[in-house]
């Protein structure tokens, strides 16, 4: 069996308690897998087709399953991309969200602007729902043109009712709610997705951002299942290629241009287990609809879920500063789960990760950190983990003498990183 060493985020220094506690922790996870070696030299990404590994063409892809969030397969998946108009679902989320919080209403009606309709409608050649010009549309409708039909029209309409134009959208609308979500690397411009510089996401981010609309959202997110929709009298077929073509599909978003390629943010269930993927920068539409039903099929036919920790089993500890304990024992409310291949081939490194020590006095309860599952080089899941128990302040004594421990390695750690 291969331990990692320091894998614990620490704010400056390691510890020997530190790395003990990690050697529990990764022993803990072997057990439970029933003596399953583990090591950082192999991901799925990297595995031969021949071993369970992926082959796949895109020039960047994810495959995560949406409970757990496991990254089940990964290529180039923090790079950023024209994401095209698989950007509309952060504008879809953008409007859920305040639907969600009461500050705008389904049927609020927006007027289809001489902008919108030029930029976005039926002049503009592009993606549409051929809102008539002027006309007063509501937020419902719109949605509906926006996820079904593509519509750029109604994306602007949709940025232009809550912001007032199109560019404070992007940048207090969109980009504040990404970065709320977790979403540090995506970019937005404008609504749609209609081609500029400043529209970059990756497709990690943006399975992260579909996850969330699944599990946040379930009344909405069934729009995107929707196969067709008609406005202005005019029908149009859903856009995604795997509804009609794969058992469970039921989402999400496809996109093109001459930058980014053709991608596809897509979903599926089968046997109660959702998958979403990701893939983009294809040249060809087949391509795209291809690679991402045969990623989502090796994904159901190859993984499973186990368990890793179950609700409220210690998982491992944390260094307490100025407590009556040194440490905190750590876990989750809710078991900890990851997908691993059926045949038994993943090799993974369970870590906790957190910014400490921490400070006494420690409620139970109190959010400490995240058990972070490494499959090879890629983070597979992460799941929060808390103090399972109190630690209170500790006396004068105990406080000066971690505060003085504290100040001498934070010396030797400062002195070491200027050699």
């Amino acid at each position: 069996m291969a331990f990692m060493t320091s894998p614990f985020r620490r704010s400056g220094f390691m510890t020997g308690r530190t790395t003990r506690a990690i050697v529990a922790l990764t022993a803990a996870v072997a057990i439970g897998w029933s003596g399953m070696l583990y090591a950082a030299n192999q991901s799925v990404q990297g595995a031969r087709k021949e071993e369970g590994g992926f082959d796949g063409d895109a020039p960047t892809a994810i495959l995560m399953e949406a409970n757990s969030g496991s990254v089940l397969f990964e290529k180039n998946a923090d790079e950023l991309r024209a994401p095209s108009s698989m950007m509309k679902l952060m504008t879809a989320e953008v409007v859920f969200n305040a639907v969600k919080e009461g500050t705008i209403k389904l049927n609020d009606e927006y007027r289809i602007s001489e902008n919108a309709w030029r930029r976005g409608g039926a002049p503009s050649g592009g993606s549409t729902m051929f809102a008539a010009l002027n006309s007063k549309v509501s937020v419902s409708d719109l949605l509906h043109g926006a996820i079904i039909q593509s519509g750029n029209d109604a994306c602007i309409a949709l940025a232009e009712g809550m912001a007032g134009n199109e560019k404070i959208f992007a940048a207090d609308y969109m980009t504040k709610r990404a970065r709320e979500l977790g979403l540090t690397k995506s970019t937005f411009a404008n609504s749609n997705g209609l081609p500029d510089p400043g529209n970059k996401m990756t497709v990690r981010e943006l399975a992260m951002l579909a996850r969330h609309i699944i599990l946040d959202f379930p009344e909405f997110y069934k729009i995107f299942g929707e196969k067709e929709f008609t406005w202005n009298k005019i029908r149009q077929q859903n856009r995604n290629p795997l509804l009609n073509a794969m058992e469970g599909a039921d989402g999400l978003k496809t996109g093109f241009t001459k930058e980014g390629g053709y991608g596809m943010v897509g979903s599926a269930v089968q046997n109660g287990t959702r998958l979403i993927v990701v893939v983009n920068g294809l040249e060809d539409p087949e391509d795209r609809a291809t690679e991402a039903k045969k990623m989502l099929e090796w994904g159901f036919r190859n993984f499973e879920t186990r368990t890793l920790f179950a609700a409220d089993q210690p998982i491992g500890y944390a260094k307490v500063f100025g407590g009556e304990s040194r440490s905190v024992k750590l876990s989750s409310p809710v078991p900890v789960k990851v997908m691993v291949q059926k045949n038994g081939g993943d090799k993974l490194i369970a870590r906790i990760v957190y910014s400490g020590p921490v400070r006494a006095p420690v409620e139970p309860g109190q959010k400490v950190g995240v058990v972070r599952v490494w499959r090879g080089p890629n983070i597979a899941m992460e799941a929060p983990v808390y103090a399972a128990e109190a630690v209170e302040r500790g006396s004068t004594m105990r406080r000066a003498i971690d505060g003085a421990s504290e100040l001498v390695i934070g010396m030797f750690r400062a002195g070491a990183e200027k050699l």
